[in-house]
């Protein structure tokens, strides 16, 4: 699954791109049948929480609408919808720009802080160079990706359960 996600839904995106989904971020305020005209294109899906973008004719099958007002809900929403896996591959996207990231090279490795360089599995972005370690952020938000995983589930697992 890829995803757009609309303005109002940049932290889900951002949490969607942690669990390692293809994830774009609308930020520049275009207009509702461009943002769609770009899912059906890019094959994406579209969340929303704009029911306005249910109206149009080629929304069906394109367009999630997320209840909620706030993280929590929306993750709550999709995870409803569709079949997600908050662990599915986990800090394996750059987190602002979504490329996928790829292991640091020894140049890179040398420019890091000492206590980072010591760390095994540090990543980069190739696209904005920025560089991933597990440190605490990374660990506070593998965390509730896994309270995620396992409150919200899926749609499947909650069948099973």
């Amino acid at each position: 699954m890829k995803f757009l996600c609309d303005e109002m839904l940049q932290r889900l995106g951002s949490w969607l791109r942690a669990a390692g989904y293809d994830t774009l971020i609308e930020s520049d305020g275009r207009d509702d049948y461009a943002l769609l005209r770009e899912a059906i294109a890019e094959q994406r899906l579209l969340l929303t929480r704009d029911r306005k973008l249910l109206e149009y004719r080629r929304a069906p099958g394109h367009v999630i609408l997320l209840e909620g007002n706030n993280l929590e809900a929306c993750a709550a929403s999709l995870s409803r919808q569709l079949p997600i896996d908050w662990l599915y591959r986990p800090f394996t996207r750059c987190l602002i720009c979504n490329t996928e990231l790829r292991p640091t090279d020894e140049a890179r490795r040398a420019a890091m802080p000492a206590d980072v360089r010591r760390q095994d599995g540090t990543l980069y972005c190739p696209t904005c160079n920025k560089v991933y370690w597990d440190g605490s952020h990374v660990r506070r938000m593998r965390h509730r990706l896994k309270q995620w995983q396992q409150t919200l589930g899926t749609p499947a697992q909650a069948d099973v359960k």
